[in-house]
């Protein structure tokens, strides 16, 4: 989650800064106002006089004019029109099912959801707010069941005036600040952080929550106590009031893409944690390192009116002690989740991982900003039998950082203290002041500034890794990894590491696509030749590798960025191999005002489970002469539930094929 203007809003920001951009502002704003006037149009008018018909008949309201393309060997199932409307679409050929929403119920003793009637002690035993990475283990466990599990979900953020009633469009601060009671605030808390939830598949192939399950539970800000590992565990740089020790935090939050280990635990990602903070810095020697991070957030949630760690007069090293990776054992509900300070500290985003050819563990990350980098992490120790053991190969290792060359080459650098400038002549007086200022570190080792690294996901049947740059709109200055200025669209950038081995520091690289609208040549969208005028998406954010090695993209076009495309986010099949790579395929889109988040396949890849995260947020306030705010009282859609009664709720589907088999076909 990353705050952005509109498209128009971004390109007239353009203009005052005197940015040179390969679109030009007349080209920009026609192509906009044709997307965007005629889905628009076809989507949310015509969904608002068809809002209580069938969802095929929302589908075909909402549709391109464009054919829609057939199975094929390639991409086995019917391509879903773009548009935008109310509701969720997936292939015809496929199910998609609801399977768990905000507020239903994790814990045993979970009450029934009553949205009238809210608390914090309620929220916490049931599933949170803005679904996003969802990661998948087996039961029992260490074995490839698929149909039964584990879901480890990532709770990221909560739009609160979309949760409760009482704060209209454009309220007076005097209202904000009277909305934000004590209660609301601890509810929002207890919505952020995960849930571990067991799901199994019934006999007739439909999921289903386990609600009695011993696995069952919920980690947040406000109730899990975690500790810390590695070189900032105890750091003077880590010890608050709270915590002197510096050895123990309370909870985790904004939580991103993520990742699953091989011995089966869930890794969480902790990103834009600076919008949590407020107030005056109270230490001087942090200045520096909370500018370089952003904190405080230009609007900060208000917890810190209640809970002191959260004002940085009061508590100004708490933000350290946020930006980790944390790891949880799903298979322990009994365990302490640990942060891995060896990891580095930044907004990360994605920790997929792939062993070393010498058997040793390799961590992906991104650090969702513009103009940040890409990292990854490699265990000091091999992987073992012996899982206990495992669980401590995060506690040590080295952390690098890319570097990207014009030539198609690339370098894994060591942020190492004492080594390449890392050390107290420029203020890094041990490796913990290295990891807490990962993005310093990085700065002075000359790493390659991307258009907002967001998911890494390596591919085990192709030995590549893929990238998903987002977009950068502020970018001036092009290079070859970065090749377009006012970058909307994103692109997916594609690693080999050197001899296939994830370890090595060396790695060679190419650009996969380069997204946007192929029919607008000055946008500079690079697809396959084959690709049609429906075949194109803008803004890739999660990743997804399903059994036979096929790149699934969820996108993220972020607030108002509907209007550049002029249709809802969406999961497309993504070729990257052979005469068709780089032709994409639509297998989902989502309800307006929604993004789609972590995708994952069980191993036999039957099911595939996919978060829609934010309905009737995003994309709903800024297209050009269509306002449509979207609030409590009056959202701009009522998905999944379309009751009167009932807000948007995020959810968890889970996608079948009709006729059985793998999805996707």
């Amino acid at each position: 989650m990353t705050e952005r203007k509109s498209f128009g809003e971004e390109l007239e920001a353009a203009d005052e800064r005197g940015i040179e951009r390969t679109t030009s502002p007349s080209l920009a704003t026609l192509w906009q106002r044709r997307v965007a006037r005629r889905d628009f149009l076809k989507g949310m008018g015509k969904a608002a006089l068809l809002a209580s018909a069938s969802s095929a008949v929302l589908s075909l309201a909402a549709c391109d004019d464009a054919p829609q393309a057939r199975p094929d060997a390639i991409f086995g199932f019917e391509e879903v029109p773009r548009g935008i409307d109310e509701t969720h679409h997936v292939a015809a050929d496929h199910d998609a099912q609801v399977l768990v929403r905000w507020g239903d119920a994790v814990l045993k003793d979970a009450p029934a959801f009553d949205v009238a009637n809210q608390s914090a002690q309620s929220q916490l035993a049931q599933f949170g707010y803005n679904n996003d990475f969802i990661g998948f283990v087996p039961l029992p466990e260490g074995s490839q069941a698929s149909d039964r599990g584990l879901l480890c979900v990532h709770h990221e953020y909560t739009n609160d005036d979309l949760m409760h009633a009482g704060l209209p469009d454009g309220a007076a601060p005097a209202q904000i600040a009277a909305f934000f009671t004590r209660e609301v605030v601890e509810i929002s808390m207890a919505a952020h952080g995960g849930s571990i939830v067991e799901v199994a598949r019934d006999a007739d192939g439909k999921w289903r929550v386990v609600q009695d399950s011993e696995y069952n539970r919920r980690l947040t800000p406000l109730s899990t106590a975690m500790s810390f590992s590695g070189p900032a565990a105890g750091h003077e740089r880590l010890q608050t009031n709270e915590d002197p020790t510096g050895l123990m935090v309370m909870g985790t939050f904004n939580n991103c893409a993520g990742g699953i280990t091989p011995w089966g635990t869930w890794l969480m990602s902790e990103e834009n944690f600076n919008f949590y903070f407020m107030g005056e810095n109270a230490d001087p020697r942090e200045t520096a390192n909370h500018e370089r991070m952003g904190v405080p957030g230009s609007r900060s949630y208000p917890w810190g009116h209640y809970h002191k760690r959260f004002d940085l007069s009061q508590e100004p090293r708490e933000p350290n002690r946020f930006g980790w990776v944390v790891e949880v054992d799903p298979l322990d509900p009994a365990s302490t989740p640990v942060k891995h300070t060896a990891l580095g500290r930044f907004k990360h985003e994605g920790c997929e991982n792939a062993v070393t050819k010498d058997g040793r563990i390799a961590v992906y990350m991104g650090d969702d900003q513009a103009f940040e980098y890409l990292y990854k992490f490699v265990s000091a120790d091999k992987m073992s039998d012996d899982r206990a053991k495992n669980m401590t190969l995060l506690e040590k290792g080295t952390l690098y950082v890319a570097r990207f060359e014009e030539d198609g080459s690339g370098k894994w650098m060591p942020l190492v203290h004492g080594e390449n400038g890392l050390d107290e002549t420029n203020g890094f007086a041990s490796q913990a002041d290295v990891v807490i200022e990962a993005r310093r570190a990085a700065d002075l080792l000359g790493a390659t500034p991307l258009d907002r690294p967001e998911d890494v996901t390596p591919n085990d049947a192709t030995g590549h890794v893929y990238v998903a740059l987002t977009n950068s709109k502020e970018r001036e200055k092009t290079d070859a990894v970065n090749p377009r200025a006012t970058n909307l669209w994103g692109q997916i950038v594609e690693l080999t590491p050197e001899g296939g081995d994830h370890g090595a520091d060396n790695f060679s690289w190419t650009l996969l696509v380069k997204c946007g609208d192929p029919l607008f040549p000055a946008i500079g969208a690079e697809w396959n030749p084959e690709t049609t005028r429906d075949q194109w998406f803008a803004c890739p954010d999660n990743m997804a590798v399903d059994p036979t090695g096929r790149l699934w993209v969820a996108t993220d076009q972020g607030s108002g960025w509907k209007t550049a495309t002029g249709f809802a986010d969406g999961l497309y099949a993504l070729a990257t191999q052979g005469d068709k790579r780089g032709i994409a395929r639509r297998i989902f889109r989502a309800p307006v005002g929604a993004e789609v988040c972590g995708p994952c396949f069980t191993p036999d890849g039957t099911t595939l489970f996919l978060a829609v995260q934010h309905p009737g947020a995003d994309g709903t306030k800024n297209y050009k002469g269509f306002e449509r705010a979207s609030t409590f009282a009056d959202p701009a859609t009522r998905w999944p539930d379309f009751d009167e009664g009932m807000p948007p709720r995020p959810s968890i589907l889970a996608i079948t094929a009709k006729k059985g088999g793998p999805v996707g076909g």
